[in-house]
């Protein structure tokens, strides 16, 4: 999107899974999201975004791989997830790779969730990388199922806040130019993940 000639937004921005800015030491506590313009076809409303409960889904393992995978540390890189345009030298120094726990503890409530996305973890700590990478396959997967997942349809207006520590999200990308939607986003500051 381009105002006055000048970018205002990116392209296919936030179309797979995740957490914002889980790649930071301190990912943000919470976001929101204000939709000032929405696609529309033909009175349909387009560009929806999907929110999926990563508590309910540590709710639902098995006990087995509950035991197998608390403790663990995912490592989580800022240069893998992709993007419109390549991360700057800058960028990829901002965010050097870090890790965080697989199973994460809500700050506020101590409610357990899982902390995997399939973009932005590399690996785990401790484990091979063949088994590392179907380990986060199969819990990025499971975190999206369709019983943990609601989907919002937008409408110019409205507002919504969620919590990153237990909450995934992806935007819906079924439209295109000239077709756009507009939102204003505010990422609240947090803490490092336990």
């Amino acid at each position: 999107m381009t105002e006055d000639g000048r970018p205002i937004g990116v392209r296919r921005a936030g179309e797979n899974w995740h957490s914002d800015m889980c790649y930071t030491a301190r990912p943000p506590r919470g976001t929101i999201l204000y939709a000032l313009e929405i696609p529309d076809l033909h009175g349909l409303s387009l560009g929806d975004t999907e929110f999926a409960s990563a508590a309910a889904a540590w709710d639902a393992l098995p006990e087995q791989l509950r035991r197998r995978i608390e403790g663990r540390r995912a490592i989580f890189d800022f240069t893998r997830r992709k993007r419109a345009f390549p991360p700057t030298q800058a960028e990829i120094d901002r965010y050097p790779p870090v890790t965080h726990p697989i199973v994460r503890a809500h700050p506020f409530t101590g409610r357990k969730c899982l902390y995997v996305m399939r973009d932005d973890c590399v690996g785990i700590e401790g484990m091979g990388p063949e088994v590392a990478e179907a380990l986060i396959a199969a819990l990025a997967d499971h975190i999206v199922k369709p019983a943990f997942v609601y989907r919002h349809q937008w409408r110019a207006g409205d507002l919504l806040l969620w919590d990153n520590c237990t909450v995934q999200h992806r935007a819906i990308q079924d439209y295109d130019l000239p077709q756009r939607r507009l939102m204003h986003r505010t990422t609240m500051g947090g803490a490092i993940p336990a």
